[in-house]
């Protein structure tokens, strides 16, 4: 490879070993792949179960909001003021390519709270609204 001393030619081989150098690449790849899935902690929310969901993973592209048991808010993993939600949810969409809100609301959240979130964000315009829930497993109670 790069360990060529003489020969018949009798030169230096100049070839530079890039077998170490793959190899301290292939580590960096699989240590920053197992620590990118645990930097994404956001809010934490008990989401409800439902049968008909589909696998959306989360990204920076999205605006998430969430709605904890105690009814606080929190847009993109940030405490807001109920009185500045909507506020705070347009500023979070003018930097994001999409403009998709995701609610998270935990299950032990009222309903009612979620779904005035809900309409203040239709009467604002943000049509784009998604809820999020956990995938109910097969042979689970209740379904």
């Amino acid at each position: 490879m790069g360990m060529d001393v003489g020969g018949e030619s009798g030169g230096l081989n100049s070839q530079i070993n890039v077998t170490p150098l793959a190899d301290v690449m292939l580590v960096l790849l699989i240590i920053v792949m197992l620590i990118a899935p645990l930097l994404q902690a956001g809010v934490a929310v008990t989401l409800p179960e439902a049968a008909n969901t589909v696998e959306k993973p989360d990204n920076d592209a999205n605006t998430v909001l969430h709605v904890d048991a105690a009814g606080r808010f929190y847009v993109d993993n940030q405490m807001t003021e109920e009185s500045q939600l909507l506020a705070t949810v347009q500023r979070a969409l003018d930097r994001k390519l999409e403009r998709i809100v995701l609610i998270k609301a935990d299950q032990g959240a009222r309903y009612a709270e979620v779904m005035d979130v809900l309409d203040r964000l239709q009467r604002a315009g943000i049509e784009d609204i998604g809820l999020v829930t956990e995938r109910r497993l097969r042979g689970a109670a209740g379904g």
